[in-house]
């Protein structure tokens, strides 16, 4: 069993290009690095929102909140709501689904608050089980004007991401001439829509984290490594 100095290093000299947004790239970051590896921050999303949960305590008592991942779960928290529905495992709209209070919102009112644009799953499932649904725009998602083509010099060897919207960006946000350079490093994802995404956009090697969680990121990247005889 290795010892502690052992695992500290068991991304050392790993380099991993992060590109959750800013915001939310630090927990993930930290784990790299506490792991030996260097975190190379690179978001591929940049999240403009307004301050619409400031007015939260005037929600009425008996409403339902319900959010898929626990980093947004954490967040409501930190701002007063308690009673929060959220999947167990899996953080996506399918796993948000499968829970029974969702199961027959016949007649029930619901609205999604999302970024601009997104997935139809979620609002389109409950409608068909007779609940009724609306949106609210809460953030955009702009894509950054940087280059990668820079950070792909510094020698990276996998890059996590978190989103297809990132992955798309990741991809407008390189150069034509760096595209075939990008697409051999091994990406880690977190749902199998990202990993078909991944695999049809041209990246040679997709890896699928068993969640949607900084820690199952962090696991799939070290069990990468340890394929790897040489960086």
């Amino acid at each position: 069993m290795p010892d502690s100095a052992t695992r500290a290093c068991a991304l050392q000299g790993v380099r991993v290009l992060v590109t959750r947004p800013r915001e939310q790239a630090q927990n993930l970051a930290a784990l790299i690095e506490q792991e030996g590896g260097e975190a190379i921050r690179f978001p591929t999303i940049e999240i403009a929102e307004p301050r619409i949960l400031a007015r939260h305590r005037q929600l009425p008592p008996a409403l339902r909140i319900a959010c898929i991942g626990r980093g947004s779960a954490r967040e409501l928290q930190r701002l007063g709501v308690e009673k929060i529905i959220v999947p167990a495992e899996r953080f996506d709209s399918e796993a948000l689904l499968k829970l029974a209070p969702l199961q027959q919102p016949d007649r029930e009112k619901i609205v999604i608050f999302r970024g601009e644009g997104g997935r139809e799953l979620l609002a389109e499932t409950l409608k068909a089980r007779g609940a009724h649904v609306e949106y609210a725009a809460c953030y955009r998602r702009i894509r950054p004007s940087a280059d990668v083509t820079p950070v792909l010099d510094q020698g990276i060897h996998i890059i996590s991401v978190t989103s297809s919207d990132g992955l798309h960006n990741l991809l407008d946000m390189t150069e034509k001439s760096q595209l075939p350079r990008l697409l051999r490093i091994p990406i880690v994802v977190v749902s199998q829509r990202q990993a078909r995404l991944g695999r049809e956009l041209g990246f040679t090697t997709v890896l699928l984290a068993d969640q949607a969680s900084d820690e199952a990121i962090l696991q799939a990247i070290q069990a990468w490594r340890l394929t790897q005889k040489t960086l």
